[in-house]
């Protein structure tokens, strides 16, 4: 186990952060009565390629295994993406 990860965390987990509808209409309602300006932006790819600063790894994904070094692992330039989660970083 590398040093920097805590044995008890399961680092293959990921978090989708999703606005609940209550929060949202907390929001417009708050945004209403004190005359804040909203605006709205569509952030899907806001993480999609995005250089990273940390050293992150991973396993070999299937499909791109190197039988030559099959314990081997990447080192991530870029961040990952998954439609089915989130931003892995």
């Amino acid at each position: 186990m590398p040093k920097d990860q805590e044995e008890g965390i399961d680092y293959g987990e990921t978090f989708a952060p999703v606005a609940r509808l209550e929060v949202v209409r907390l929001l417009l309602a708050f945004a209403c009565m004190s005359g804040f300006k909203l605006f709205q932006m569509d952030v899907k790819s806001a993480f999609l390629n995005a250089y990273i600063n940390e050293e992150v790894y991973v396993d070999q994904p299937p499909g791109f295994e190197d039988h030559q070094h099959p314990n081997h692992v990447f080192k991530l330039k870029k961040a990952l993406y998954e439609a089915s989660s989130k931003a892995v970083v």
